[in-house]
C-alpha cells in the first residue's frame, strides 16, 4: 500500500493532475485469519469493545474520511509513513494521534469518531464487497472505471518512470480483459530493483 501511495504521489507531482483514488479498507487480518474466514474479526467482542486495537488504523482512516478528502489524503500518507518509514505500530493510539497531528487534521474529532460503532459495519461491508465482488485478496487492489480490478505488488519506481508505469498499468489492467495476471518469478525479482 505504501509503495503504491508514494508512486501515485509521484505521478500527481509529475503530471500536475490528481489521480482520483477512493481508498477503501481491506482487512488483511481477516484475509489472513488463521481461525478461518467464518471467524469475522470485526465481530470479535474485543474488537467491538475496543480492548483490541487490531483494526484501529482502519477505524481511524474511516474517521479521517469524515473530515473530507484532503484530510483523509493527508492522514493516510502520514499513517503510511509512520508505519513504513518509522516502523511504528498502528495499533498504538499514540501513533494514530501522531499521524493526525502530522496531517494537520482535527484529532479531537478523529478520536471521537473512531469510537463510532458504525465504523465496524463499514469495515465489514468494505472488506466483504472487495472479496465477493472484486475478488480482492491483498492490498493494493485497484478497481478501474471499467470495473476490472488488479492487485499490484511493486516497489517505488524512479521519478522518471512513475508516469509511464501508471499509464501502462492503467491501460493494460482496465482495458485488456484477456490479461489475467502478470507476475515476475521470484527469485530473481527484485534483484537489482532495490
Amino acid at each position: 500500500m505504501y509503495n503504491a501511495a508514494v508512486w501515485l504521489a509521484k505521478v500527481e507531482e509529475s503530471t500536475g493532475e490528481s489521480v482520483d483514488i477512493d481508498w477503501q479498507p481491506f482487512l488483511l487480518a481477516q484475509a489472513n485469519n488463521d481461525k478461518g474466514q467464518e471467524d469475522k474479526i470485526w465481530e470479535r467482542p474485543e474488537i467491538i469493545d475496543g480492548s483490541d486495537n487490531a483494526l484501529l488504523a482502519h477505524r481511524a482512516g474511516l474517521a479521517a474520511k469524515r473530515q473530507g478528502d484532503e484530510a483523509f489524503a493527508s492522514f493516510f500518507i502520514a499513517l503510511l509513513r509512520l508505519r513504513h518509514e518509522d516502523k511504528k505500530d498502528l495499533t498504538d493510539p499514540a501513533v494514530i494521534e501522531e499521524a493526525a497531528k502530522n496531517a494537520g487534521i482535527d484529532y479531537a474529532r478523529l478520536r471521537e469518531d473512531i469510537t463510532d460503532p458504525t465504523l465496524l459495519k463499514d469495515l465489514a461491508e468494505s472488506h466483504t464487497t472487495a472479496v465477493e465482488e472484486v475478488g480482492a485478496f491483498g492490498v493494493p487492489t485497484f478497481v478501474f472505471p471499467s470495473g476490472k480490478s488488479a492487485f499490484l505488488k511493486m516497489f517505488i519506481p524512479p521519478d522518471e518512470q512513475a508516469v509511464e508505469i501508471y499509464e501502462s498499468l492503467f491501460k493494460t489492467m482496465s482495458e485488456f480483459a484477456h490479461v489475467g495476471e502478470l507476475k515476475r518469478p521470484q527469485p530473481p525479482w527484485p534483484h537489482g530493483v532495490i
